[in-house]
């Protein structure tokens, strides 16, 4: 079975979680390389509840607040990755700049967000206005994908480095 839900499939599964009293967890991100920071966090999110539910920025959501080059990895082997990670129940596309469409969707019991964001992160208002709460993560100090790809540039850019 599939980790990889529709936003329509995401809704009734959400739905009947509420039903069997179960704690609902979003996490959500781009998720562009995968490094041990999202691996962390997302550990540390699945034991907020009973389920993580990650909506995962599509290609076109990631290209409108990263730009034209972002992201690395397509969206279908990003969702593949973190469906890998045993601590993700389900993954969730969403093609806006922010997540607020999809939380009210999912109506999560805690959103969990990155010390870089905060507790007055935009998700706030939408978690709360349908009972959640925010719950911020430890955060994991020098992993970003960012770095990432800048120690790739710098190793193998354009000074001829081969592979």
């Amino acid at each position: 079975m599939s980790k990889i839900k529709s936003t329509q499939e995401i809704q009734q599964i959400a739905n009947q979680l509420r039903g069997d009293n179960k704690t609902i967890v979003t996490y959500n991100g781009s998720f562009d390389i995968l490094h041990v920071g999202h691996a962390r966090s997302l550990q540390e999110a699945k034991t907020l509840g009973d389920v993580l539910i990650v909506p995962l920025n599509s290609d076109k959501s990631v290209k409108m607040y990263k730009g034209p080059k972002r992201p690395i990895v397509g969206e279908k082997e990003r969702a593949e990755m973190l469906s890998a990670l045993g601590c993700v129940d389900y993954v969730v596309f969403f093609d806006e700049t922010d997540p607020i469409r999809i939380l009210d969707i999912i109506k999560p019991h805690i959103h969990a967000n990155g010390a870089d964001y905060g507790e007055n992160c935009i998700e706030k208002d939408i978690v709360e206005k349908n009972g959640g709460k925010i719950q911020i993560l430890k955060w994991s100090d020098g992993f970003s994908t960012s770095k990432l790809i800048k120690k790739i540039v710098d190793l193998y850019g354009p000074s001829g480095n081969s592979f």
